[in-house]
């Protein structure tokens, strides 16, 4: 098919073991943009090892400033440039002081900056990517750590969802400021050339959602639609993705009446997200990315059990090319190096089209 892709792409991102294990072996240096959320950096980084090993899209987004520089203290913190003191726990980062965890008011947040979007050295990284692989990838702009999930890492997840069913009233003024700050980064990264953009907020569990439906439309909605608006007056061939893990088909014709066009990462193994459930309910509204087990599957699965689940997701959410392939998260150091080269390989070997 004409302006279709040939097969099912591929995407991946590694942490910095793994990176740094395959640059070594592919004699190619491992390139990090710390990102402003910690985790994000890995998301956005190793983009020349990921091409080289067969990823079929480059991720980039809004670097640190150019005259920040993160100080551990003597218990390992470290302030970021949002203001949450940080710690690295044992795979991901984690908050352990939250900088509006006493917001109780509006006028409480008056004396909150958020970082600048538009400082030295932000976009760097990113200029230098898109101008090497603008004519022979999709660049998608990662804005991850958005609205719901930003303000969630300001407040803390307990008091944003109390003061959330209780209608707290400065939480209309911070989704504000959350939707303001990233709207700022993805047009910035518009500007600059990026083919997509890629938002990133939580509102599932491992067995459904965190608010209801009603909370979303009344407190949320608002704002993600006013930044996908935003994005698209930018750019109207924009692509605009959403990244939210848990059990969220739910909220799924909501998420795509704000704006969404591609779900991510179709996270298995929890309600509503078998593969023929999501493209049979959803398959005429979302294009699907990801859908690889990373929490079992890659890291304890027989090679014939991960053959046989690309081989399902392919064979249900790509058809009618609506698919790209993808572990459902970061594939951590507990997944051996050459179990990473099994899953690139079997995605190729089992992704063309007929």
């Amino acid at each position: 098919m004409e302006g279709y892709p040939d097969r099912v792409p591929v995407q991946f991102e590694l942490c910095r073991q793994l990176l740094d294990h395959f640059g070594k072996k592919l004699g190619i240096n491992a390139r990090y943009t710390n990102n402003l959320y910690e985790d994000v950096t890995y998301r956005i980084s190793g983009n020349e090892i990921r091409t080289a090993m067969g990823c079929d899209v480059v991720v980039t987004g809004a670097g640190a400033a150019e005259n920040y520089r993160a100080e551990q203290d003597i218990n390992g913190t470290w302030l970021n440039e949002y203001g949450m003191r940080m710690r690295q726990g044992d795979i991901y980062v984690e908050v352990v002081d939250y900088p509006l965890a006493h917001v109780t008011s509006a006028s409480d947040l008056k004396g909150y900056c958020f970082p600048d979007p538009h400082t030295a050295g932000r976009y760097r990284d990113a200029e230098a990517l898109i101008n090497k692989y603008k004519d022979d990838y999709l660049i998608i702009g990662d804005i991850e750590v958005t609205i719901f999930s930003l303000a969630q890492q300001l407040v803390g997840m307990e008091k944003l969802l109390m003061d959330m069913a209780t209608g707290a009233e400065y939480l209309e003024p911070l989704f504000k400021a959350c939707t303001n700050f990233q709207t700022e980064v993805g047009l910035r990264l518009i500007e600059i050339g990026v083919d997509a953009i890629w938002a990133g907020d939580d509102f599932g569990t491992q067995s459904g959602l965190l608010f209801s439906p009603l909370m979303f439309d009344e407190l949320l909605a608002p704002h993600y639609k006013r930044m996908n608006d935003a994005f698209k007056a930018a750019n109207p061939d924009i692509i605009l993705a959403l990244h939210c893990d848990g059990a969220v088909s739910e909220l799924l014709d909501k998420i795509y009446e704000v704006g969404y066009e591609v779900f991510n990462p179709v996270q298995p193994g929890v309600p509503g997200h078998g593969p023929q459930e999501l493209k049979s309910a959803f398959g005429d509204k979302f294009v699907f990315w990801g859908a690889i087990d990373q929490q079992e599957l890659l890291p304890k699965g027989t090679d014939a059990e991960l053959e046989a689940d690309i081989k399902e997701k392919i064979r249900i959410l790509g058809r009618d090319r609506g698919y790209m392939i993808s572990p459902a998260h970061i594939i951590q150091a507990d997944v051996s190096p050459e179990r990473v080269e099994r899953f690139t390989k079997l995605c190729v070997t089992h992704g063309k089209y007929e």
